[in-house]
């Protein structure tokens, strides 16, 4: 398998709604082009189960539904370029904040959880078998360290609580897993199935959690970590994880999340997240020459885990410009579903785009990887 050099681009559709433009060498192309004249050999598409309110619209963020999943997955066929699909399990954004049932399920016990996972990822897999888009890869969930489908599915939380508790249960979250990790067998063995924690530098974490999974025989295939290196840890902390982990679950290691900023200016449309404070913590510059350091280093290390188990990295939202309209959140007037701030795009200086849509050069880093 060639090094994985990844993009998540789930927030397209909307931004082409919004009449999203993007530049190549000062030249327009659409932009599924121009990934792959960088060298990206990889996408990351999600998938929320249905993110509209009771009158049947948006609650914004993107709304990846199923139709828009089919869309960019046939736009990638096209291209050749195969993707992750990123199962939420949720009508929205989830994370180890917030694992939110999807409302249909709402009312759904244990027995009916485990039913519908099951039969929901069993039935998006065969639609995409149908017409030739099976994914690549599948997540069983998304940032998963604290369960998801809360509270059936919740575990006691390990980090963003008040109070950590030990003596975590998994048996519930793990029977979940295992009908979700059963319906992508049963449609096509041959897609591999990622598990994904946050806090890519914390051992503690992985070695608890995988130690679980070890014990319940999940049945997967790669470890999935978000690694943002001004929030989980130092590149040695992920080095060292990343060594550790997959030399104790013989299982191969791929960062399905990170990114970092190429400015910290202000643009309007934009609350950014990724400040000064942060980009100090994180020790690269703040700056185009710094955002490909950083890529290059990330990629050295990861390629630096033993046996080639380090198969390599997404990007999280290169392409989220900052368009009038394009929030985390819902559209003003509708219900919030998210706790992130919703007025406007936070993650624009992090994107690989200026804020004009020109690419930066960190693509000619990740092209010579």
């Amino acid at each position: 398998m060639d090094f994985i050099k990844g993009m998540d681009i789930s927030m397209l559709p909307e931004l082409e709604e919004l009449g999203v433009h993007y530049y190549n060498e000062g030249k327009e192309q659409e932009l599924f082009t121009i990934l792959k004249e960088k060298g990206a050999n990889m996408l990351r598409f999600r998938l929320w189960n249905h993110p509209y309110d009771e009158k049947q619209e948006s609650y914004g963020g993107g709304t990846n539904d199923l139709e828009k999943l089919i869309s960019l997955a046939t736009r990638a066929k096209e291209q050749e370029i195969p993707y992750i699909l990123d199962f939420h399990y949720s009508d929205f954004w989830t994370d180890p904040k917030k694992q939110i049932k999807p409302k249909e399920w709402k009312l759904f016990g244990l027995e009916e959880l485990q039913k519908a996972v099951y039969e929901y990822t069993l039935h998006t897999l065969q639609l995409l078998k149908e017409r030739g888009l099976l994914p690549k890869m599948v997540q069983v969930g998304n940032e998963i360290t604290n369960g998801f489908l809360w509270p059936e599915g919740q575990i006691a939380c390990y980090r963003y609580c008040e109070s950590e508790q030990e003596n975590r249960d998994y048996a519930n979250l793990f029977s979940l897993l295992k009908e979700g990790i059963r319906a992508v067998r049963e449609c096509d063995e041959t897609i591999q199935i990622i598990l994904h924690l946050d806090y890519g530098g914390d051992n503690g974490l992985y070695r608890e959690w995988f130690d679980k999974a070890k014990e319940a025989r999940l049945d997967y295939d790669i470890i999935g970590l978000s690694y943002y290196p001004y929030w989980h840890g130092s590149l040695s902390d992920l080095e060292n994880n990343l060594q550790d982990i997959s030399k104790r679950y013989q299982k191969d290691v791929l960062i399905v999340e990170t990114a970092y900023g190429f400015t910290v200016e202000e643009k309007e449309n934009c609350i950014l997240i990724f400040n000064n404070e942060l980009a100090q913590s994180a020790g690269y510059p703040p700056t185009p020459k710094g955002q490909g350091e950083f890529l290059h280093d990330l990629a050295t290390c990861i390629k630096s885990i033993e046996d080639n188990r380090g198969i390599g990295f997404v990007y999280w939202e290169p392409a989220w410009l900052p368009i009038k309209g394009s929030t985390w959140g819902a559209k003003e007037g509708q219900i919030y579903m998210s706790d992130e701030a919703p007025e406007g795009n936070s993650w624009a200086n992090q994107a690989l785009f200026d804020y004009d849509g020109n690419a930066l050069p960190a693509w000619e880093i990740i092209k010579d990887m």
